[in-house]
């Protein structure tokens, strides 16, 4: 049997000025926070989410909080990006994949294959799938009201 050998090497320089040092400056602190979606955006895409549950034949998770945390998401792209792209993926740039349309939901994955990553739409023989195809904006509230 032949041993593969692996080299690795690493070049390491330091760029250092004999400059004086420059004077304090300003700095700028950014802080991000994650918005509230509107509640329109929020019964928006509860009442798709009910539609498109029923035209697809699939149901909501057995774990309703599940289910209002992925409308939330949803919700707050809607307002944010314009389209409700999928909240539970990571995207380098997001205005540009709602822009694309591939992971707006629903998803192409679900809609050719009903595969819903976020456990949204799920299947009648799918482990996680409750018997609801509805969901109430009571129901998202109290389920994510500690968040």
């Amino acid at each position: 049997m032949r041993a593969l050998q692996a080299s690795t090497s690493y070049s390491i320089s330091f760029g250092i000025s004999s400059a004086a040092p420059s004077p304090p400056s300003r700095r700028r602190h950014i802080v991000f926070s994650k918005a509230e979606p509107t509640e329109k955006s929020v019964e928006i895409m509860r009442k798709f989410s009910e539609q498109y549950a029923r035209r697809s034949d699939t149901y909501f998770c057995v774990d309703k909080g599940v289910t209002s945390v992925v409308i939330k998401g949803l919700a707050e792209h809607k307002d944010t990006l314009g389209a409700p792209l999928c909240p539970c993926r990571h995207y380098d740039d997001k205005a540009a994949e709602a822009q694309q349309g591939f992971w707006n939901c629903p998803c192409v994955p679900m809609r050719e294959r009903k595969e819903c990553h976020c456990m949204l739409f799920l299947t009648p023989e799918n482990d996680f799938a409750g018997q609801d195809q509805t969901i109430t904006l009571e129901e998202i509230r109290e389920t994510t009201s500690n968040m």
